[in-house]
């Protein structure tokens, strides 16, 4: 009875099955050790941000440019403060404000974005504390500069004067005429009264939408891989129930399913 599976046809299926089922075994595998290697650099980031807080600040020039390794260590920098922006659409303990981002120049001739701390409510200028006059050396968590549209970082266009977006050097050029750092730095205290804002992971650290994608590719695959195991047990009882009924001469050779076939 099962000599149909000799044919060349079914050769053919049955290769496609060995091939089709150990490449989605494959593939879901690959998916979910992507989403594991996401896990483990995102408890890694946890560990090191919580680390960074209390080793020792070094000068900026030490830890540029920002990567994965420096994001979030402590640093120091010396300099004026000059321009300040907000940054509109910020919550903070589950509760929406603003940023208060200052330029500091340093000795670079260059100035680097600090953010001093936040507000609550809307932006407005009249509530952001002026920033202190003379010289002044920040310590703060070292970040990486933002991408608008990504990590709850708005692409909103339009904002008032003296408003960003997001904190990052090619928003920031737009709106100043000297060269900004491609970094940032939050204060580890509030200036003024205003709260500390967080240090954030390092982009591809955390525990994002990819990789949650990655975990529902996982089982993508493996849906993939037992949907082939299941139509070759449908197309096997198919076949199977032809030639019983051909046997019984229910159905002639030339009326087999084109489906099956």
């Amino acid at each position: 009875m099962y000599r149909f599976l000799l044919t060349p046809r079914w050769w053919g299926i049955n290769v496609f099955v060995l091939l089709a089922i150990p490449f989605c075994i494959y593939m879901g595998s690959w998916q979910l050790s992507r989403f594991e290697e996401r896990v483990d650099s995102a408890r890694g980031a946890q560990e090191k941000a919580a680390s960074d807080q209390h080793e020792a600040a070094r000068p900026l020039a030490e830890l540029l440019p920002v990567d994965k390794e420096t994001s979030g260590e402590q640093v120091t920098a010396t300099g004026r403060y000059g321009k300040q922006l907000l940054v509109p659409g910020r919550e903070l303990d589950d509760k929406s404000g603003f940023y208060v981002l200052t330029l500091l120049h340093t000795d670079e001739d260059k100035a680097l974005p600090v953010v001093r701390g936040w507000l609550p409510g809307d932006a407005d200028s009249a509530k952001a504390p002026a920033a202190p006059s003379g010289e002044v050396t920040v310590t703060g968590a070292l970040q990486a500069s933002e991408t608008p549209g990504q990590n709850g970082v708005s692409a909103q266009g339009g904002l008032p004067a003296g408003q960003t977006a997001a904190i990052s050097a090619a928003s920031l050029v737009n709106l100043v005429s000297y060269d900004v750092y491609d970094a940032w730095v939050t204060l580890n205290t509030g200036d003024a009264g205003m709260k500390a804002v967080p240090a954030v992971a390092a982009q591809d650290t955390g525990l994002d939408l990819k990789a949650f994608q990655n975990l529902g590719y996982t089982g993508e695959w493996f849906v993939f891989a037992g949907f082939v195991v299941f139509m070759w047990f449908r197309l096997l009882r198919r076949e199977v129930e032809f030639v019983r009924d051909a046997e019984l001469g229910l159905v002639a050779e030339e009326e087999r399913d084109p489906v099956s076939a």
